[in-house]
């Protein structure tokens, strides 16, 4: 069961996220895999505003800054200027309610 950052970390080493994962955070879990394409279309089909965010990452990712901009905006959060992995870590930690 994936109850913090930690957890959910240590789940990459699995062939698929956990099962109560909500579709925001089994988006995250693919993008950490490297499944950029995986991961979009699980966030691409959620209304909510943390898959927003986590299509925002996604876009930020792939360096279209101009449509992450707009997915930070549906999500109602700043763009991100620090790391890549630094911003990963932040949607892991709020989504999953959690610092650590």
């Amino acid at each position: 069961m994936v109850v913090n950052v930690a957890d959910f970390i240590a789940s990459l080493d699995g062939a698929a996220p956990a099962p109560e994962l909500n579709a925001p955070l089994r988006g995250l879990w693919w993008a950490a895999k490297g499944d950029w394409d995986q991961a979009h279309k699980i966030v691409q089909d959620d209304q909510g505003r943390d898959a927003a965010w986590v299509h925002a990452y996604l876009h930020r990712v792939e360096g279209d800054l101009g449509n992450a901009g707009y997915w930070y905006r549906q999500a109602g959060q700043p763009v991100a200027m620090d790391s890549l992995e630094a911003e990963w870590q932040r949607i892991a930690a709020t989504l999953l309610g959690s610092k650590t």
